[in-house]
């Protein structure tokens, strides 16, 4: 995806917000204050156990321990869109021991979808870095009368109001949107707090189908708990080389993914901000293997490449919800 000035033809309005944001990998330059860490360090995660967030931390939480000789304790504060975990940390000391682990969602995407926020995604937070970049794959229940996305498209067509999709996140419910949007359907759509609750109804069958992150849904295909039916990269994964992508299936300009990030609490000394970019960025370099093993893009960022990635893809997921006719909650 090129990085151009937000135009307004619909392939762009589309394609825009929900491609891998591809910035270069760059460390930056570390201003490293020695003072710091002297003591633990809380990873505060704005998703679930289970999800793709809280598998990142819980990649880099030893390795930043390695690093330093600190603990590094991960707190999972999950529901509410992450809400509850932004919150709890822009109320947080700014000495950089409480650290916010989310993803594009409640630092892009929320201010969107909600009317009200409580929190700033600018104003209270000091970004720190972008850590990865995660597709997403559309899974169902094995019973799920669809296979592929063509059928996925027939049923909802044939029964419209009667389908339904999960949504855990806003990558997840943009998912859906996008689909309904470009299929020309109507689903309905059942929202759930965290991804693994989400996969346990799907299984059941409770639920359709979910776009749902590749780390957490993965394991679950492979077990053969639940089946596949596309995934949204441009082009097929490593991790999983037989499920095709949207693209294949007849939908060109469907691409979905979303980052993972790390900040503080706003007034955090710039050092400290600097000094916790080179530790987390030194950390995915060691897991790096790790991440790619589950479907992750690791990506990289200085602080001022990541402020440039927040404010683009907040302009662009307003632009998306808008085109897929969403009313903020």
């Amino acid at each position: 995806m090129s990085h151009q000035p937000i135009h307004t033809s619909r392939r762009q309005l589309i394609l825009a917000p929900l491609a891998a944001a591809t910035l270069p990998l760059l460390p930056g330059l570390v201003r490293a204050d020695p003072s710091y860490p002297n003591r633990q360090i809380r990873f505060v995660v704005a998703f679930g156990p289970g999800t793709a967030t809280d598998q990142v931390a819980r990649l880099i939480a030893p390795e930043i321990t390695r690093i330093t000789g600190q603990a590094v304790v991960v707190d999972n504060r999950g529901g509410a869109n992450g809400f509850i975990a932004c919150e709890a940390v822009a109320k947080s000391p700014p000495d950089g021991y409480t650290v916010l682990i989310t993803t594009g969602t409640t630092h892009a995407a929320n201010p969107s979808l909600f009317r009200k926020l409580p929190y700033d995604p600018v104003k209270d937070f000091v970004p720190v870095t972008a850590m990865s970049d995660n597709a997403f794959i559309l899974v169902a229940g094995n019973a799920y009368p669809a296979n592929d996305v063509r059928k996925l498209a027939e049923l909802a067509r044939a029964e419209p109001g009667k389908h339904s999709f999960a949504s855990a996140n806003a990558p997840s419910r943009i998912g859906g949107e996008m689909f309904m949007m470009m299929a020309g359907v109507k689903m309905i759509h059942v929202p759930y707090k965290s991804a693994p609750q989400a996969l346990i109804d799907l299984a059941s069958g409770t639920v359709g189908v979910f776009w749902c992150d590749l780390r957490t849904a993965v394991p679950l295909v492979q077990a053969r708990k639940i089946k596949a039916l596309a995934v949204t990269s441009a082009k097929r994964l490593a991790v999983t080389p037989e499920v095709p992508t949207m693209i294949e299936q007849g939908f060109p300009d469907y691409l979905l993914s979303n980052w993972t990030g790390t900040y503080l609490p706003a007034g955090t000394p710039q050092p400290i901000a600097e000094r916790l970019n080179g530790l987390i960025h030194e950390a995915v370099r060691a897991r790096e293997p790790a991440h790619t093993a589950t479907g992750g893009t690791v990506q990289l960022t200085s602080i001022a490449e990541f402020i440039k990635l927040q404010a683009r893809d907040t302009a662009l997921w307003a632009q998306v919800t808008k085109a897929a006719g969403m009313v903020p909650e």
